[in-house]
């Protein structure tokens, strides 16, 4: 089936007792990595879980490459391979077994394959997945995942937990899974050093709702942060920044156009951002409630 884009969520909507996924809408384009942030609780797990219709949306639409998530769940999940933070599988089974089971679920398992991520992984055949560690656990999932030929990979917090050097091996094959141009990965996380290695999009979300989205590298390009004395932060419009935060040495001001905030505050000093840092004071301006709403401290 042809498509332009991966993902398409329009108005999605999901409402428990003391939190709401809030009408939130974004776009995965067909042949990229989507980056999708946010604190714990935010509702990056809870938007996954309606994706899959894990969870039954209040409304919205949700369309997976170019399909209704309902009324072709069965054609998407054929062509889909997700990655949860925990281990789906029973944790009885070992890894021979869970071939054999996968080979009966997809049309299209590749034991082959599967077999070869066993052996790049160094994970064991015969070895009872409670005996796994979390990282063990985390590329099980990853090997049957890459080993059915999906063509869109959604991953909940796939690095959480692992070390430096295999959360490095997973960027890797990140990376080399998108090198074909109809696939496609939406991974959430709150690791935002590796979405900025390899995330083409970012959509942050808080509180259930949408706050940024857009292509990685201009997210960064545009955002700024000025380092100032308190009193320059005074001089500073509120309308030319997000949020600010005051230390006992001074302030940083993140700016979302840092283009135009240079030429307006020519002799302020402005340096790049983070993810992290973006996160940071979009998060803090939604909780402010100092002076005129954009300020939070560290004293």
């Amino acid at each position: 089936m042809e498509y332009e884009n991966a993902i398409e969520i329009k108005g999605l909507t999901k409402k428990y007792d003391g939190f709401m996924l809030d009408g939130i809408s974004f776009t995965v384009p067909k042949g990229s990595i989507m980056g999708f942030i946010g604190q714990n609780g935010a509702g990056k797990t809870t938007t996954i879980n309606s994706m899959l219709n894990i969870v039954r949306k209040d409304s919205g639409e949700v369309r997976l490459l170019g399909w209704d998530h309902i009324e072709n769940e069965a054609d998407i999940k054929e062509q889909m391979a997700v990655v949860f933070d925990e281990l789906p599988f029973n944790e009885n089974l070992n890894a021979k077994q869970l071939s054999y089971i996968l080979g009966g679920i997809f049309k299209n398992w590749d034991k082959e394959l599967f077999q070869k991520y066993l052996d790049h992984f160094q994970l064991p055949e015969k070895k009872r997945f409670v005996q796994f560690s979390k990282g063990m656990k985390m590329k099980l999932q990853l090997a049957s995942a890459l080993s059915h030929g999906a063509s869109l990979l959604v991953m909940d917090e796939p690095t959480a937990g692992l070390d430096p050097v295999a959360r490095s091996e997973f960027l890797d094959l990140f990376r080399q899974f998108i090198q074909e141009e109809d696939h496609s990965i939406f991974m959430s996380s709150h690791i935002t050093s590796d979405l900025e290695k390899v995330a083409d999009y970012v959509t942050f979300i808080d509180r259930g709702r949408i706050l940024l989205t857009g292509m990685t590298y201009e997210i960064l390009e545009n955002h700024g942060m000025i380092k100032c004395n308190k009193s320059d932060l005074s001089q500073i419009d509120p309308k030319d920044y997000i949020a600010a935060r005051v230390t006992d040495f001074g302030a940083e001001v993140m700016v979302f156009d840092r283009t135009n905030v240079s030429r307006i505050y020519n002799g302020l000093v402005m340096d790049n951002v983070t993810l992290d840092d973006i996160m940071l004071f979009y998060v803090s301006a939604g909780r402010c409630a100092a002076g005129d709403g954009k300020v939070f401290s560290n004293l």
